[in-house]
């Protein structure tokens, strides 16, 4: 009888035993969030700084001892700055991966086709630089890192038209060319709305193929109708054609710029310099003195230390402290949520504040950001392609919202010469 008992005893330890094994095991099994990221292509700079931003959210969280006491480990792959890799990634990395969460690569062209995949999967999915990728979807488990607000589609351009209607005279005729793609197609449409709400007269309106390689015949039209204004919606290859095409031909407008992606990134700034003199165009964040949130100094004072060897942006203002934010809120949202659900994660991120590296962050509609914060700047008085002209906000200038404002604007553009 005793040996029966204590034969029981030890089978019910052994049991004991292995389910607190398992139990430890599982804990220590890493959170994992699956990503593609463009690591090649014309996305490529902003998508490796990205993912050094993320690798350095990683590292910090897991030396803090990860999320829920497990560790976090990222799975990505190379979107190759084409849209048409996307829904494979996704799909990989939720039914071959597993992986427990995702969120996007850089920008809405990479963006917008993986969210059919995050949908299908009822999936939490956090967008980074996408503009207005939800206005069609009204997904309620998307939510961007993008500072639109609710309204993304007319918040992105609305700043560059405050600048120039501030002007006496008022402009009075816009000219408008925009790439024939998801982001700049969805800027556009707040640019035409705006400038019918302000009476301007649009004297031109085109777009052109990604991967055009000479913009100055496009320049000379654009001069020939003499506008006020030219707002340009351009991804990296189109924002640099354009901006040689107008150094080049001395394209002469009051207001030049608006929705230019990849003039923000370092090596693009150094490539031009002075030639950058007079282009006012929407921005992120930099460091003036009215944006310096919590954290994000010591950021990237450890992003630039690492930017060297991994051959990215040598400066990272533009997107690597939302890339880091991005992870931020999901990380707090699991936290927060105590749980890897996707509704319970999805329900804490719509009801919560978040503070981040980039300010305090709520969502609102179609799970953009509550408040929209759009910047407007200038680049002024830069003299050399020196790093140093770069290196603080001297030389970019923060015209709008009125609350960040740093200087006030020079006009007209001409050319890239003041």
């Amino acid at each position: 009888m005793i040996q029966q008992l204590n034969r029981c005893v030890v089978a019910a330890a052994i049991v004991a035993a292995s389910v607190l094994v398992a139990s430890a095991a599982r804990a220590a099994e890493p959170i994992t969030i699956g990503l593609g990221m463009a690591l090649t292509g014309g996305l490529a700079a902003g998508g490796k700084s990205a993912l050094l931003a993320m690798q350095i959210w990683r590292d910090n969280v897991n030396a803090k001892g990860g999320l829920m006491g497990r560790p976090v480990k990222l799975i990505n792959y190379d979107d190759q700055s084409n849209p048409a890799t996307v829904p494979g990634i996704y799909t990989k990395l939720l039914e071959v991966d597993k992986v427990d969460f995702i969120v996007s690569g850089y920008g809405t062209n990479l963006i917008a086709p993986a969210m059919p995949v995050a949908i299908s999967h009822d999936r939490v999915f956090l967008g980074l630089f996408g503009l207005a990728v939800n206005s069609e979807f009204h997904y309620p488990k998307y939510f961007s890192m993008l500072p639109t607000g609710p309204d993304p589609k007319h918040a992105f351009a609305e700043p560059f038209f405050q600048v120039a209607m501030a002007a006496n005279p008022k402009p009075k005729t816009l000219a408008i060319l925009v790439e024939d793609s998801e982001f700049p197609k969805n800027a556009s449409e707040g640019v035409h709305d705006i400038a019918k709400r302000d009476g301007i007269e649009i004297v031109y309106d085109k777009t052109y193929p990604p991967g055009t390689p000479d913009f100055t015949p496009i320049v000379h039209t654009i001069q020939s109708t003499r506008p006020d204004m030219v707002f340009v919606a351009s991804y990296p290859p189109g924002s640099v054609g354009m901006l040689r095409a107008a150094t080049e031909s001395a394209l002469k407008a009051r207001f030049f710029g608006g929705g230019m992606v990849g003039l923000q990134f370092t090596p693009v700034k150094l490539q031009f310099g002075p030639k950058l003199n007079g282009v006012v165009n929407y921005d992120w964040w930099i460091p003036a003195p009215t944006m310096q949130f919590a954290g994000i100094l010591d950021f990237l004072k450890e992003y630039q230390s690492k930017a060297g060897e991994a051959g990215v942006d040598p400066l990272g203002w533009y997107l690597p402290p939302f890339a880091y934010a991005d992870l931020q809120v999901l990380g707090d949202a699991i936290e927060g949520a105590k749980s890897l659900d996707q509704n319970a994660v999805a329900d804490y991120i719509r009801t919560h504040p978040f503070k981040t590296i980039v300010g305090d962050i709520s969502f609102g509609k179609d799970g953009e950001w509550a408040k929209p914060r759009v910047l407007e700047v200038q680049w002024q008085n830069i003299k050399t392609t020196s790093l140093d002209e770069f290196k603080d906000a001297k030389t970019e200038v923060i015209l709008e919202p009125a609350e960040y404002r740093t200087g006030s604007v020079i006009a007209p553009y001409n050319g890239g010469g003041e």
